[in-house]
């Protein structure tokens, strides 16, 4: 008999999801938030998750929640399982070219923006550190929702600094906004037709108004990947899900693709294009 072929057994690299393991790596006292319970996963274990779907490599994300400018988990996954992590780092604002230069030196390919979280005024400051990490390849990771990309913008132009999205952009999805013609998600779909950006398609339970599948959210990821392209278009997890407001697992949150692209596409977007991208 010949075996159903199942997108879970497809081959994947997931583009956003977290280390967190306060048992090995104390939170630091000072952060605000702990995360516990089923929001927390060590390297260990995640890799026997992805392993049950398929998942190859992963570009794990340093999280504000718990860690914020610690690293060290992160850092700890990375070599520990070799060519299987790369990492997008958070670090100060002022952070040097040799801070840098070590934490890429250690397999971090990128900083992480969390704009949503600290908002705007808190990185105002920000553009000498996106030059360079552009003079070093770098990626900046910007995390946004609803209009604050349009104030973002214009950092990212001056700087011709390499750009990820995060979670689709998180646009504003409730009944008084204005849909497909709200500012912010306008200017992300700029950023896709005319800078080298990537979009991550991740993160839908952080903006849709709908439980899942969060259908809600359709219309936006098919603007997206029409503005951006599958090569420009990558698939992430999100894992462990942190501050989720229902509960969420791996395995739905893949399916959620299974009827919206074709084999090949799906080929594209989960392994094709982040594999070139982030160099797995």
């Amino acid at each position: 008999m010949t075996p159903v072929h199942s997108i879970l057994e497809e081959p994947k690299i997931d583009s956003h999801c977290h280390i967190l393991d306060p048992l090995a790596y104390p939170y630091p006292l000072d952060n605000p938030y702990h995360p516990k319970g089923q929001e927390v996963g060590s390297a260990d274990y995640f890799t026997q998750v992805m392993a049950c779907y398929g998942v190859r490599h992963a570009l794990l994300v340093g999280p504000n929640s718990g860690y914020n400018l610690d690293n060290r988990a992160m850092l700890a996954a990375i070599a520990q399982h070799p060519g299987v992590f790369k990492g997008i780092a958070v670090v100060a604002n002022d952070c040097s070219e040799d801070e840098l230069c070590d934490l890429k030196s250690h397999g971090v390919i990128g900083i992480a923006l969390n704009i949503s979280l600290k908002g705007v005024a808190f990185y105002s400051q920000v553009e000498p550190l996106l030059h360079r990490l552009k003079t070093l390849g770098l990626w900046a990771q910007f995390q946004v929702q609803d209009d604050q990309l349009t104030e973002v913008l214009p950092w990212i132009e001056r700087s011709g600094v390499r750009v990820l999205v995060d979670h689709c952009g998180r646009p504003n999805l409730s009944p008084h906004a204005d849909g497909l013609a709200q500012k912010g998600f306008q200017a992300l779909l700029h950023l896709g037709r005319s800078h080298d950006a990537v979009i991550k398609l991740s993160g839908l339970a952080k903006f849709s108004q709908e439980a899942y599948p969060f259908a809600d959210t359709r219309p936006y990821m098919e603007a997206l990947l029409k503005a951006f392209g599958l090569d420009r278009s990558v698939w992430a997890s999100d894992w462990p899900y942190l501050k989720a407001t229902s509960r969420l697992d791996y395995g739905p949150m893949i399916k959620l693709l299974e009827g919206q692209l074709s084999v090949s596409e799906r080929a594209q977007l989960f392994w094709h294009s982040p594999k070139r991208l982030f160099d797995f």
